[in-house]
């Protein structure tokens, strides 16, 4: 028991590469492998740098007005006002957002100023502040969870998105997926992804026959559920099965009875061969694009007049094709973006591709840099010290601790890239620095065989190490914390290295030398 007590932090260090080797191997950690990595002996999962794909850094389209006073209107009045004053654009262009300190006004459109969105709150009554380009962080946040929703609903497995600023100040969303060329990740991310139903019926004006729009009867809010893509089994498109909620249901059930689409026997639509004879449709229109249009089946328009559909409100969006279906169906999942990606490079967004090829390169390039670097270390403590029992306990400590960061990136997810690599070769150097300073301590005054003066040198030792991952944390700190793109994940793993170090690896080490040198063990 003893025993035990004396050397727990070795015990300490053991369970820790334990618990690193389950993280490694287990296949119950880490969830279903991303793209690429379906046959891989371990978890690690790795980012675009070794894994090869598309990234893509892009700003927000968007100006913003500071301090607007909205006084008693609601939020989507102000929208539609100020979208009044705009050419070109519509209240889904505006967001108002009341805030606690300062309420805002965001147009999201191309091509217009700040002097041009001040023009517009002046000219709709509201007084205001800073007029500035941009959007709020709120918009810039609601962008990222959209993003991954669409990355995920398109079963692109390993992508990620994230909100990254520079030193400057200036914000950009950073989309990372493995295995994409850029075009498919571009046509996924690019578009704003609304998606609404509109009612396109005859009437008569003038003794004329005349077509007429009733815009947005159903949006992406009213659906609460969406079915996958689907086939028909008797050929001809595709459709995505959806689920109305109950609160828009009535007015969608009148709609279609006021226009005449729930119509005795139900309306055949021809609105893709010639839109000006047609009976009347439902027009499925994606980023403002009628993708198709549909009429009402006899027993669909037969509910809809009995009253009847509202009670269980259901039916099938049609596409003309599988492809269509899918987008809509991950559209709908996801919702609308706030705002689009300004994908132009005019402002600073980039595009780059590494190709797997490439990216295999960089994991075996990786690999031979960890080997040359553990080797050169290895080299180094045998030539300073000349004693196996004082260097191979040095450097197996040392390579353990970059083995339990392995199980920890495992264990979370974190997809390695070359800035993590760096972070583990940072850390091979810090954590044997930390061990020579140990050894040369405890050895300073020639060989010591007393258990009580080994522990006076370890101590004098550790607060030379604990003060020198004190400054490490410290001045690493920033770069974990903010969004910084590839720095982030380098400090992270620094940080959490020295951490691993100071309470794990550096004690162990300390314990296994007073083991060997010590004769009062």
């Amino acid at each position: 028991m003893s025993t035990l007590r004396d050397n727990w932090r070795v015990i300490l260090l053991v369970v820790a590469v334990v618990a690193s080797t389950f993280a490694l191997f287990s296949p119950t950690v880490g969830g279903q492998p991303a793209v690429g990595e379906e046959n891989s002996l371990t978890n690690v999962k790795y980012g675009l740098q070794l894994n090869g794909g598309t990234r893509i850094r892009a700003p927000l389209v968007g100006i913003t007005a500071e301090d607007v006073e909205f006084e008693n209107e609601t939020d989507r009045v102000v929208e539609q006002q100020v979208a009044a004053e705009l050419s070109g654009a519509d209240a889904a262009d505006v967001i108002a957002r009341r805030g606690a300190e300062s309420s805002t006004v965001e147009v999201t459109i191309e091509n217009v100023t700040t002097d041009r969105l001040a023009a517009a709150l002046d000219a709709a009554g509201y007084a205001h502040g800073e007029v500035r380009d941009g959007v709020t962080e709120t918009t810039r946040q609601e962008t990222v969870r959209v993003l991954q929703s669409k990355i995920n609903e398109a079963g692109l497995s390993g992508g990620s998105v994230q909100q990254v600023t520079t030193a400057t100040g200036e914000h950009f969303i950073l989309i990372e997926v493995p295995n994409r060329d850029p075009s498919s990740v571009r046509e996924l991310v690019g578009e704003r992804g609304t998606v609404q139903i509109d009612i396109y019926y005859p009437t008569t004006q003038n003794g004329s026959r005349v077509y007429e729009t009733r815009e947005a009867v159903l949006t992406q809010a009213d659906f609460t559920s969406i079915g996958t893509a689907q086939e028909p089994q008797t050929g001809g498109g595709s459709f995505v099965p959806v689920s109305v909620k109950d609160d828009p249901a009535p007015d969608f059930q009148q709609a279609v009875k006021e226009t005449g689409l729930a119509q005795p026997g139900g309306t055949r639509c021809t609105y893709n061969d010639d839109p000006n004879t047609t009976e009347g449709c439902l027009l499925l229109v994606v980023n403002g694009e009628v993708v198709n249009a549909f009429g009402m089946s006899p027993s669909l328009a037969d509910s809809m007049r009995n009253e009847e559909w509202a009670e269980a409100p259901s039916f099938q969006l049609q596409t003309r094709n599988t492809t269509e279906a899918q987008q809509v169906a991950i559209n709908l999942r996801a919702g609308a973006l706030p705002a689009k990606l300004d994908l132009s490079g005019d402002d600073g967004g980039t595009t780059s591709f590494i190709s797997p090829t490439q990216g295999e390169s960089f994991k075996s390039d990786s690999l031979l840099t960890g080997i040359v670097a553990v080797l050169a270390v290895a080299g180094v403590v045998f030539v300073r010290y000349g004693k196996p029992e004082v260097a191979l306990p040095m450097i197996v400590t040392g390579l353990s601790e970059v083995y339990v960061l392995l199980g920890f990136a495992a264990a979370i997810g974190y997809p390695l890239d070359l800035s993590v690599i760096a972070g583990f070769i940072a850390v091979i150097g810090t954590g044997v620095d930390d061990l020579i300073i140990i050894a040369d301590e405890v050895m300073a005054e020639g060989s010591v065989t007393s258990r009580k003066v080994f522990q006076s040198r370890f101590r004098r030792a550790f607060w030379v190490i604990g003060a020198a991952a004190a400054t490490t944390i410290i001045a690493m700190s920033p770069l974990a914390v903010l969004s910084l793109g590839d720095l982030q994940g380098f400090a992270i793993f620094t940080i959490l290295g020295v951490i691993v170090g100071v309470l794990v690896t550096r004690p162990a080490y300390g314990d296994i030398l007073r083991l060997l040198l010590t004769e009062d063990r």
